[in-house]
């Protein structure tokens, strides 16, 4: 998938535009092998030079779009199918394209969804404990005896963009998680992917909160407001730094992250965050404490937030990343998507 996605106001219309073919889902018969849809990512980092076996049953459906202008039709057909499980071949990317592109689709009434971990990051199946090896045979067999987990994604509505257009996926981030980013890209060109690449960008962070000058991007952050809930209240701050501006903010509805780090603390579900205030050089040493769940004194106090919250508006002034690709300032309400249903081993 391609195409920049921060046009995301295009991509709900082409939905519901394919929308119009998708059928109900039939009732299996006892024993009746499950009708299975495939969107491939060829793209994707662990797919490229490998071939992949449209061979396995007839009961399998393989859609191997071009680009995202491709995904509405491509998820429209499976849908009229009426099949039983969606599997997506790809990384954290290709799950927040389909996500994206099958809302108008499927609603709320989603098949059980399988991903394969085949991207540069994987945080979705590192929460479901996919194995690094899970192939489609595998997503196949634990439909039946496998395990199932809910999650909600995170829904992303500009505020500036023509009413009713999101963008669905599972980790937000912005600030110095916009520069951990971009540092994020060079760790995989160095081999990095994964696991080891969160963590060994997040190692480097940290060691920017503790050497590097308020000019630098990771202490420096971006200016942003965070008004909580639909009342939109304003979120507290430490009085540490330019209120005007906040370190990082980081969110998600995953339960657990990659390189065991645990950045919201106690707090499991939901749609969560944890923002930084301009911290003092004093507080970054809290950290790699709070990296691993801890929760030490008056965190509050010196600009460490950590909270759930159903719903809240970012108004930023830079770049935020959803999913691993930039998108660009504005006003933006951030809330949870529909409950899916995603199998397990």
């Amino acid at each position: 998938m391609s195409a920049p996605i921060y046009e995301f106001s295009q991509l709900p219309q082409a939905a519901e535009k394919a929308a119009g073919k998708a059928g109900p889902r039939a009732q299996r018969a006892a024993g009746e092998a499950p009708s299975v849809g495939v969107i491939y990512n060829p793209r994707s980092h662990g797919n490229q030079g490998a071939d992949f076996d449209c061979g396995i049953t007839p009961q399998v459906h393989i859609a191997q779009p071009g680009d995202r202008s491709q995904l509405p039709e491509a998820l429209a057909d499976l849908a009229a199918r009426g099949i039983d499980l969606l599997v997506i071949n790809g990384g954290d990317g290709t799950v927040r394209d389909v996500l994206t592109c099958g809302a108008s689709i499927f609603g709320d009434d989603w098949p059980a969804i399988a991903v394969l971990p085949k991207g540069k990051t994987n945080a979705l199946t590192v929460d479901l404990g996919v194995p690094g090896d899970w192939s489609l045979q595998h997503a196949i067999d634990a439909f039946e005896n496998g395990g199932r987990v809910h999650r909600r994604p995170i829904a992303v509505t500009s505020k500036n963009e023509e009413a009713g257009s999101q963008v669905l996926g599972f980790i937000l981030g912005a600030g110095a998680f916009t520069t951990a980013t971009k540092s994020g890209q060079a760790a995989h060109k160095l081999g990095a992917f994964n696991s080891m690449a969160v963590g060994v960008t997040t190692a480097w962070g940290v060691v920017q909160w503790f050497f590097a000058s308020r000019t630098n991007s990771w202490r420096r952050g971006s200016r942003m407001t965070i008004a909580l809930g639909p009342q939109e209240a304003p979120m507290e701050h430490s009085g540490t730094g330019d209120p005007a501006w906040r370190q990082l903010l980081f969110s998600s509805t995953l339960e657990t992250m990659p390189a065991g780090i645990k950045p919201f603390g106690p707090l499991r579900k939901g749609l969560k965050l944890v923002a930084l205030d301009q911290i003092a050089r004093r507080s970054a040493f809290l950290i790699p404490a709070v990296l691993r769940g801890k929760t030490p004194a008056r965190l509050r106090e010196r600009g460490i937030h950590q909270l759930t919250t159903p719903q809240y508006t970012l108004n930023i002034e830079d770049q935020f990343i959803l999913d691993g690709e930039a998108f660009p300032p504005g006003e933006y309400r951030i809330g949870q998507g529909p409950e899916l249903e995603f199998v397990t081993p």
